[in-house]
């Protein structure tokens, strides 16, 4: 089964930290979700399994569209595609854009899970992120849409942020708990160049913090999450028993998947394509880039996105897929790792423990073809 991701790029504001494909020109909306209609049309038969698992509404900031417009798209997809199986259909909201009535409109449409941008229950922290909420403010929504009927709710927080280490992220990880959140994704703090923040590293106006500072927090994001019941099953993924991230779990186990709007990528099995990125020319016409996947690639892929999981990497699959002696030289990789205690082996298993998936780059790249 395959998975439709909706890229809705627009945000009211950029966060200082942010990489992703986003845009302030929300005078394109209108345009660009006429424009993703057209799309989404056009590429019906670019998914080989047309039966669909999950959807997803990402940005971007997917609920500055009024909940009518979400429910438009799905009602589009099921038009063309068989989604008589769907499981799991996912909004991400900022907070300050659930008010009591979107809450309610949004409990009237297909969606049953909504993936909170949180980022801090820290004020200071949020503040000097961009962020247009405040702690309290988050949790309103939250209680919002709990009120309205959602019943299967994900936040996002970030750590590894110079100056709110320590007792800001303590707080923040207890106050995540008390959510009573189904999922908690917690990514660290990444600076990219063309960033605010990338500019403002440059000048030496903030720092990053140091790689012991990262795997302390890492642990103690690890510990706080883990002993609140949440399993750590990808590693920056925490959630309580039946609640894994279907969306995401597809790209992770190389399901096809559909990507709709400007920056949005797709992948069939043979073949990964993106869309052209900027807003006012995807509106006129949509471009794309693609790459075939050889089978060292796909192996690769393999190799990295199932050492990011707690299932690891399955030395039998591997035989069957690409041959036996790719198997035994993948297994032959892994024995320095396993006598040093940074994999762990199980049968034709074989993963990285989940509190050290931070040294999880480390692994791979020594264990590609």
């Amino acid at each position: 089964m395959g998975a439709i991701y909706f890229h809705i790029p627009f945000c009211k504001r950029l966060c200082g930290y942010c990489d992703f494909v986003r845009s302030v020109k929300s005078r394109f909306m209108p345009q660009t979700v006429e424009a993703m209609h057209r799309e989404l049309e056009q590429q019906a038969g670019f998914l080989k399994d047309r039966k669909i698992r999950t959807i997803y509404f990402g940005g971007g900031t997917p609920s500055l569209l009024h909940p009518s417009e979400i429910e438009r798209f799905i009602e589009h997809a099921r038009a063309l595609f068989d989604c008589s199986e769907t499981e799991e259909i996912t909004l991400e909201a900022n907070p300050d854009d659930i008010t009591e009535s979107y809450a309610e409109a949004l409990a009237q449409t297909s969606v049953n899970r909504v993936s909170m941008g949180v980022q801090s229950f820290d004020d200071n922290c949020l503040q000097f992120m961009g962020r247009r909420h405040s702690a309290e403010g988050a949790k309103m929504a939250i209680e919002r849409l709990r009120r309205a009927g959602i019943e299967n709710i994900s936040i996002d927080i970030i750590f590894g942020v110079d100056g709110f280490g320590g007792v800001s992220l303590e707080r923040t990880l207890q106050q995540a708990v008390e959510t009573g959140a189904e999922h908690i994704s917690a990514y660290h703090l990444t600076i990219e160049p063309q960033t605010r923040f990338g500019r403002l590293l440059a000048r030496g106006e903030i720092s990053q913090v140091s790689e012991s500072t990262s795997e302390q927090e890492f642990l103690a994001v690890h510990q706080a999450l883990t002993e609140a019941g949440y399993e750590h099953y990808e590693v920056s993924n925490f959630a309580k028993k039946g609640y894994r991230s279907r969306h995401n779990s597809s790209y992770w186990t190389g399901a096809e998947y559909l990507g709709i709007g400007p920056g949005a990528h797709s992948f069939n099995g043979d073949t990964r394509r993106w869309c052209e990125q900027d807003v006012e020319q995807y509106v006129e016409s949509v471009e794309y880039g693609s790459e075939t996947i050889t089978d060292t690639d796909a192996l690769n892929e393999y190799i990295m996105v199932s050492l990011r999981r707690v299932e690891g990497i399955d030395l039998q699959y591997i035989a069957e897929r690409w041959g036996a002696e790719e198997a035994k030289r993948v297994a032959d990789s892994t024995v320095k790792f396993i006598e040093c205690g940074w994999l762990v082996k199980n049968g034709d298993r074989i993963a990285i423990p989940a509190e050290k998936f931070l040294i999880s780059d480390s692994v791979i790249g020594e264990l590609f073809e």
